[in-house]
């Protein structure tokens, strides 16, 4: 009897891991394919909250990468003014907005902003994170420790490098690629 009892606690906690695991992933669909997304709370606890309510909300659905720079970043997450269905989108004010939620304290960490890292975007002051995020293209370190990462691309990073580049400088987008959907997994 004692050995049933151990198979049945084993068995539940396995499968509460297995379940508490996915609850820190994410998947981002696109026009490409299915992105898969890990969040890291153990580094980001309030960005991977906030990122996962807004998703979860479907606050995500519809927003368009704004800013896309090659060989360093995608931007996008201004649920405000970059969402394409909705009465407030404004492609020329895209980037300058977020959401009704307050600002989030920076939470810098050891994360290194390499290839498929998801960053907070922010404005120049590091407290200033709301809905924007960025994924990184290739490594960028002159970011570490200056913004928040929060999550890596852990499949489908080709149908990120697909998302339609902008202008070399600004990097802003005329008809940008957006986000289909992005949920919990």
């Amino acid at each position: 009897m004692k050995k049933f009892i151990y198979l049945f606690i084993l068995y539940f906690s396995l499968l509460n891991f297995s379940v508490l695991a996915n609850t820190n992933n994410m998947i981002l669909k696109l026009k490409y394919g299915e992105v898969e997304i890990e969040l890291y709370p153990e580094k980001a606890p309030n960005h991977v909250k906030r990122f996962k309510e807004l998703a979860d909300q479907g606050k995500y659905d519809n927003v368009v990468f704004h800013r896309v720079i090659d060989g360093f970043m995608a931007q996008t997450g201004d649920v405000k003014f970059g969402n394409s269905s909705d009465k407030n989108f404004n492609l020329s004010l895209a980037g300058t907005g977020g959401s009704d939620l307050p600002d989030l304290k920076a939470e810098f960490s050891d994360i290194p902003h390499t290839r498929g890292v998801l960053s907070a975007a922010r404005s120049s002051d590091p407290d200033s994170a709301n809905s924007q995020f960025f994924i990184c293209f290739e490594a960028a370190p002159h970011l570490d420790r200056q913004y928040s990462a929060f999550g890596k691309v852990v499949k489908g990073m080709e149908f990120i490098d697909m998302i339609k580049r902008g202008e070399p400088n600004s990097g802003s987008v005329s008809n940008p690629d957006k986000i289909i959907s992005l949920k919990s997994k």
